[in-house]
């Protein structure tokens, strides 16, 4: 991950987590739970609780490893997305009489969900600001900032493509958010950090981010409306933006002017402001990057041992295995 003030821009990747801190280009700290077994992805499911005294994410509930949400919208038949899934390689043209007709849906897996701090990164094999004019690699469309706020360059805040952040017809409901914020004792004031996308998406993430960072007692348990108000998370705020720029990791306080001048010429976002809890930033950037909800493939979620041996074959393991019993 690219954090401005603490690394250097470069390239995304997606890292892994050790603990529950994660590792996104910020040294993590103690911001994991104790609940986290240490392999990459996992949820803690033990659980454990953190400072905050939330219990960890177990089982199958939403937002731990392989847990699936019900996605409504204009997704072009896909109906679930995938917690720790690994995305889709089919692409599909948008038919005639669907939203975005003609415009590709699909074909991003999760080594691609990370982009930058500018809003349109994120995309496979794209680069530039904006998002006007793009396919859904991802099928999720991107969020959207509203109608312009009499500041900033226009490609935040055309609206007109993709609907207000009320409109219902976005893949996973209207935008919503939720804030996190450090304990007290780690850093003073405490960094407040939002996640923005579709309600869909941001219900998972807030018990994702619960079962692996730690924060204060007072961050979200559920979304809140983002109806892009001059008191809701701003584009200059942006700090990472994940799966086509469908989702947003913003940080209060943060003032990203290259952001709003809208220059396409690579130019270093603004630093950081002092004092930020790193930690929990590098938490919630891996834990994003790790479990934000896919859409799969049908058969990936089988999870057969020999995936492509076919209906004969699957019976003839079947077969054999119960002979013995």
């Amino acid at each position: 991950m690219y954090v401005p003030g603490v690394t250097k821009p470069s390239a995304q990747r997606l890292y892994r987590r050790k603990g529950g801190g994660g590792k996104g280009g910020a040294k993590s700290g103690s911001s994991g739970r104790s609940g986290s077994s240490g392999t990459s992805g996992n949820s803690g499911s033990s659980n454990s609780k953190g400072s905050d005294g939330v219990s960890g994410s177990t089982g199958s509930s939403v937002g731990s490893r392989g847990s699936t949400v019900s996605v409504s919208g204009a997704t072009n038949g896909r109906t679930t997305a995938v917690a720790y899934g690994s995305g889709t390689t089919k692409v599909v043209t948008i038919p005639q009489g669907q939203p975005f007709a003609g415009r590709t849906s699909g074909g991003a897996t999760r080594d691609a969900v990370y982009g930058n701090s500018y809003y349109g990164s994120g995309y496979p094999g794209t680069t530039g600001l904006g998002v006007a004019n793009r396919g859904f690699p991802f099928v999720f469309w991107p969020l959207v900032w509203g109608g312009g706020f009499g500041y900033g360059a226009a490609y935040l805040h055309d609206d007109r493509e993709y609907g207000e952040p009320t409109n219902t017809t976005r893949p996973g409901g209207p935008m919503a958010q939720a804030a996190f914020s450090s304990n007290s004792s780690t850093t003073t004031p405490p960094s407040t950090f939002h996640i923005v996308a579709d309600n869909t998406t941001v219900a998972s993430l807030i018990a994702s981010v619960r079962a692996n960072c730690t924060v204060a007692s007072n961050s979200s348990t559920a979304p809140s409306p983002f109806t892009a108000s001059a008191t809701d998370p701003l584009p200059e705020q942006a700090v990472q933006y994940f799966r086509a720029s469908s989702v947003a990791l913003t940080l209060d306080g943060y003032n990203n002017t290259a952001a709003l001048a809208g220059n396409d010429s690579g130019a270093a976002p603004a630093p950081l402001p002092a004092g930020v809890d790193t930690a929990l930033l590098a938490c919630l950037n891996a834990t994003i990057g790790e479990a934000v909800p896919l859409f799969a493939d049908a058969a990936a979620g089988l999870r057969l041992p020999m995936p492509s041996m076919g209906l004969v074959g699957l019976v003839y393991v079947i077969w054999t295995v119960t002979s013995f019993f």
